[in-house]
């Protein structure tokens, strides 16, 4: 599937603030701000016409707008973060109004569901969507009942050690999956060509394909060299101060 859109919010004053389990200090403000702009250079080489967002100071964690929308062929879904700071990022008017001039097709998930969709991995009709901390059973049904709606499918994968199921699983399409940790022996993915990374480079499983671009996380050699012994264009974007508070390449932009 190709993509031709993106949406990213530029990260707010306040991203040091953002939740996080991660050990490694707060973001640096300035920095976080040159990396996205990076992040954006990117997407726009990659093929994309990236919808850039106004920072919003009042959502520390506002920049990681995957945790927003599910965008699919057919709809597009407003999640419901099961994060509570995070939930009424769904409701600002400039992503609302963004999402509406995209899709005719507008659904929701409903309270007591909760869903991320930096746990739903998308691999061409199907939608694997992971159990988490920030994603629950309802949600997960619900996502699946819409899915149905409209001729997707969708499948529920448990995770325990990942914060979401993309920290630790991509698809860069061409029946290629990039694993890390629990994910790397999980049956769900038994049929895919497994790039596994090892543990000292986990955090570089969260990749992201566009269009027959990698985007890989700066300063991980193992997938740069597994993911380019494969015949694909790379490009490494330096997202560490996002690392800092667990997020990577995906969660920064929704692409449709």
């Amino acid at each position: 599937m190709f993509f031709k859109n993106a949406i990213v919010r530029i990260p707010p004053r306040t991203i040091i603030n953002g939740i996080t389990s991660a050990n490694l200090g707060k973001p640096i403000y300035e920095k976080a701000l040159k990396q996205h702009e990076d992040y954006v250079i990117a997407l726009t080489k990659a093929g994309l016409n990236v919808t850039v967002l106004e920072p919003k100071d009042e959502f520390p964690d506002s920049c990681f707008v995957e945790d927003v929308a599910l965008c699919t062929k057919h709809c597009v879904i407003i999640s419901r973060p099961g994060a509570s700071t995070r939930q009424k990022e769904v409701e600002l008017e400039d992503m609302q109004s963004t999402l509406k001039k995209f899709y005719q097709n507008i659904e929701y998930i409903q309270s007591p569901g909760t869903v991320e969709p930096g746990d739903i991995l998308m691999i061409g009709n199907h939608f694997y969507i992971g159990l988490s901390k920030r994603t629950n059973q309802e949600g997960a049904n619900q996502m699946i009942k819409i899915l149905e709606k409209y001729q997707l499918s969708g499948s529920i994968v448990t995770l325990e050690e990942f914060l979401h199921l993309k920290t630790g699983i991509n698809y860069i399409e061409n029946n290629n999956i990039v694993v890390a940790g629990e994910f790397i022996n999980k049956t769900e993915f038994a049929q895919y060509n497994k790039i596994i990374i090892p543990e000292s480079e986990a955090y570089s499983a969260n990749c992201l394909w566009v269009n027959d671009y990698v985007l890989v996380p700066k300063g991980f050699p193992t997938i740069l060299e597994k993911v380019n012994a494969l015949g694909y264009e790379t490009l490494e974007v330096d997202t560490s101060e996002f690392r800092k508070i667990d997020g990577g390449l995906t969660c920064l932009s929704l692409r449709f």
